[in-house]
């Protein structure tokens, strides 16, 4: 059965591989609500098609991976309470999926689009690829998991400065503390993905995803996601969450009250 999905998140199977991609390029792959219900409609499909073995994400255009959540089209819903599609905190990117997933990140992969990378298990990146989370910013936190995941997956001291700076860092220096796994020229970036799941589904299909399943389900995650979600409320729910994205929108500088 074809699935109904938006303009904005395409989904091709080819032959074991589903490729997936943002495709918002005008936006820089901004996410917005129909974008998340259908990258969860496409990742559902993915999951229970026994031919499909490896999913490969990546971004449309060559400016950017992801720029995590379209301020506008979010913002409002979560300051009000509303979670976006991402109540259960099971339902952090790609948690219950045990089949590989490869990011090909093309260019700038910042707040929500990290996220989604942190939920992958193999990334290669562009040249141009840039990483952050930039969300205290404008008085927000990611509340996707990136404070249980990054800090397991790259140095602490790492982790926490683009947690609490915003900061980004370029594509080598994520390489170097291990967050991606190479760097490549832009143009041969879905060439080296496809490559890579090519190399995995020669492997045994059955003994892929447990290995990958054991992995995951040794992290034990699922608990340090409820409390994340639990912190994550009286950031969202606060004065300075609504005055960050209002000074995004305008253009200014936020003047945020602790509150």
């Amino acid at each position: 059965m074809a699935l109904n999905l938006p303009e904005t998140f395409t989904y091709e199977k080819r032959g074991r591989i589903a490729v997936m991609t943002f495709s918002r390029p005008h936006a820089m792959n901004s996410l917005t609500r129909e974008m998340l219900i259908g990258m969860d409609a496409a990742f559902d499909d993915f999951n229970a098609d026994p031919q499909l073995h490896v999913a490969i994400l990546t971004g449309a255009g060559d400016r950017a991976f992801c720029a995590g959540m379209d301020l506008k089209d979010a913002i409002p819903a979560l300051t009000a309470g509303d979670s976006m599609g991402y109540a259960d905190p099971a339902k952090r990117p790609f948690q219950q999926i045990f089949k590989p997933i490869i990011a090909a990140v093309n260019g700038l992969c910042i707040a929500g689009g990290l996220e989604f990378l942190l939920g992958t298990d193999i990334r290669i990146a562009a040249e141009t690829a840039a990483f952050g989370l930039s969300e205290v910013r404008w008085g927000v936190i990611p509340a996707g998991g990136s404070h249980i995941r990054l800090p397991q997956q790259i140095p602490w001291a790492v982790a926490m400065e683009l947690l609490l700076t915003g900061g980004t860092i370029d594509a080598r220096r994520a390489y170097d503390i291990g967050l991606v796994n190479r760097v490549v020229p832009g143009e041969h970036l879905l060439d080296e993905a496809v490559a890579m799941a090519d190399k995995i589904c020669q492997n045994g299909p059955l003994a892929v995803r447990t290995a990958k399943e054991i992995a995951v389900r040794a992290l034990n995650n699922e608990p340090k996601f409820v409390l994340e979600k639990a912190l994550a409320a009286r950031v969202f729910l606060s004065e300075d969450a609504r005055e960050g994205p209002r000074a995004f929108a305008e253009k200014r500088k936020p003047s945020y009250t602790g509150r």
